[in-house]
């Protein structure tokens, strides 16, 4: 007899389950998909004891024709796709027609749904014996699915499963990805009949931003950046943070593919390299972005989940979103800074200053110094950073009105040789000098090794380096690309190469680990930001040490000129570590501290 068996209807299907059924919210995803898929606007969902003993969701999208009500829980069966090229040019949530039957197999399922040209609902439920069995019943048009005891046939994937508060809290984060997806769809969550959030159908900006704040958090909506970029028959909108909006986890990050909420690798490096200069250590940033394509140009059967999708043409893909995320970041300047931003919410360890004991100078009212005095002793201050090139003059206008405050005002004082405390338009500006001059100096250190192109230093003796075939033969293969980095590379092997140069900032590097670094991104991305790192890097250190320090005197001039060249500088609103370089405190704020107007 041979020992080779086709498995049962049932075995199969919980097989089949076990890669898409992994607990309550992966059932609530697939069941909110095919809502979608129906053309829902309004989705009611129920759960009880966390989506374990009961999830139902109710939706208005078209219904089921009652002819078609067996189909939904047998496999393969959809109404997505019905050719190979409707495969690649999929749309639709759904195509494989396996989640309901999925389902089906590992807990009490029901169905009642009603099409509009029906005379009556129908209702799908399972006799005594197992078998399903369909009846009339009543129901507006739309679809009710119930999923009762989830896992009761299979207690050992049962007791994988969580406290219904964690339980609760992944069908939560479903709802707020598809929420997020699909600003035009209303939708109501209940747990043990308490509402956890009602959201309405969004028709404008107003009304989608006032969704975002609810499902990530007022403090995101303030500190988010609208970005809406164009190219290679590719779109991407949306929403990302500034820098110091960072976060200890990567816990706000959604990316929309198609509409689809998608993990990718491509990706997360993509934003990350956008976010290199502006954000260190462990911190990850937090973004809400939508990418639209050719829908041939992404491959969305490559998870059971389908939480995963593979680019026809990744490194196009990566670049366009590393340039339109780069250039958003790169244009914040302080006039477009939020209203208040609260040092608070940065995480990151601060230096602590300690002030001399010393007795308190008084110094004369302040008056605003006229901008021609500013521009003619702008020497005075780009002393302190000498060989660096100076920013264009400051042109000479009126003093007269508010009409020409600059967005980070004009300088009152220094505060313990440590911030500058000015004054614009909205209120009262404080402003880390060392933090700001960091930035500036920076960035013109890098616009002038930029200009000056990559110097590089050949090795007095070459450095062999053990690579694999495939790695050495990908060294070969971009052997231009990295001269033109500085790194000259040379075959000495079936499994090595030979470092001939390497460029002059990174002479003292572990070379290397630097090869095998820069050889693991072009395996992975076709692309290598490792040698522009590690020189922003040195000169982020450089800068640093080159910056005006702490308890350092400036006078007015000085301090004005520091904040006329942080609002013409790139990325000025934080330091080279990710900390802001200036806050601000409204004078509402004030008022209110003060109980000013009561």
């Amino acid at each position: 007899m041979g020992r080779i068996r086709q498995l049962s209807d049932s075995l199969a299907n919980q097989i089949a389950a076990g890669e898409v059924v992994e607990r309550p919210a992966s059932v609530l995803k697939e069941l909110l998909e095919n809502s979608l898929d129906a053309g829902a606007t309004r989705i009611d969902i129920d759960l009880e004891d966390g989506g374990m003993r009961l999830l139902r969701i109710r939706d208005d999208g078209e219904g089921i024709a009652a002819e078609d009500l067996p189909l939904t829980i047998t496999r393969h069966a959809t109404s997505k796709i019905h050719t190979l090229e409707d495969l690649e040019r999929v749309l639709s949530f759904g195509f494989r027609g396996e989640a309901l039957a999925s389902i089906a197999s590992v807990s009490r399922l029901g169905i009642l749904t009603a099409s509009a040209d029906a005379a009556h609902a129908s209702r799908l439920e399972y006799a005594a014996d197992g078998t399903p069995r369909i009846t009339p019943g009543a129901h507006p048009r739309g679809t009710t699915i119930e999923v009762l005891e989830l896992f009761f046939n299979t207690p050992a994937r049962r007791k994988f499963l969580r406290s219904a508060r964690t339980e609760c809290g992944h069908c939560e984060e479903v709802v707020r990805r598809i929420a997020l997806a699909r600003f035009d769809v209303a939708f109501t969550l209940r747990h043990d009949r308490r509402t956890v959030f009602t959201l309405r159908a969004c028709t404008t900006q107003a009304e989608r931003e006032q969704r975002l704040a609810a499902l990530c958090g007022s403090p995101f909506l303030e500190n988010a950046v609208a970005i809406d970029a164009a190219a290679s028959g590719m779109r991407l909108s949306g929403w990302v943070t500034r820098p110091t909006f960072s976060r200890a986890q990567a816990d706000q990050q959604y990316f929309f593919v198609n509409g689809r909420a998608v993990r990718d690798r491509v990706v997360t490096h993509a934003v990350r390299q956008a976010y290199r200069d502006v954000l260190y250590g462990d911190r990850h940033p937090a973004y809400v972005l939508y990418l639209e394509l050719d829908p041939v140009q992404v491959d969305v059967n490559v998870h059971p989940a389908k939480s995963e999708v593979r680019f026809r043409e990744s490194r196009q893909v990566h670049d366009f979103l590393f340039h339109a995320l780069h250039r958003a970041l790169a244009e914040l300047r302080p006039a477009q800074a939020p209203a208040a931003v609260t040092a608070d919410r940065f995480e990151a360890q601060a230096a602590t200053v300690t002030a001399d004991a010393r007795p308190i100078v008084q110094h004369p009212l302040w008056t605003r110094p006229e901008p021609a005095a500013i521009a003619e002793t702008l020497f005075a201050y780009h002393a302190l950073a000498p060989g660096l090139q100076t920013m264009p003059p400051l042109p000479v206008g009126t003093a007269d009105g508010q009409d020409d405050v600059p967005p980070l005002g004009y300088a009152l004082a220094q505060l313990k040789g440590v911030y500058i405390l000015a004054e614009n338009r909205d209120g009262l500006v404080l402003v880390d000098m060392h933090a700001a001059h960091e930035r500036i100096t920076y960035e013109r250190m890098k616009t002038a090794h930029a200009a000056g192109g990559v110097r590089a230093q050949p090795l007095l003796v070459p450095q062999a380096v053990a690579l694999s075939r495939r790695e050495a033969d990908c060294v070969e293969r971009h052997a231009e690309e990295l001269a033109a980095l500085g790194l000259e590379l040379v075959r000495s092997g079936e499994e090595s190469v030979t470092v001939r140069q390497v460029p002059v900032l990174l002479a003292s590097a572990d070379m290397a680990a630097l090869v095998r670094d820069v050889v693991a991104d072009l395996l992975e991305y076709g692309d290598s930001t490792r040698i522009a790192a590690r020189s922003d890097e040195i000169l982020a250190a450089m800068a640093c040490h080159g910056s005006v320090r702490a308890n350092r005197q400036l006078s007015l001039t000085e301090m004005n000129a520091l904040l006329r060249d942080m609002e013409r500088t790139e990325r000025s609103g934080q330091c080279n570590h990710g900390r802001p370089t200036w806050v601000i405190q409204p004078l509402a704020e004030l008022d209110r501290l003060f109980l000013r107007g009561r």
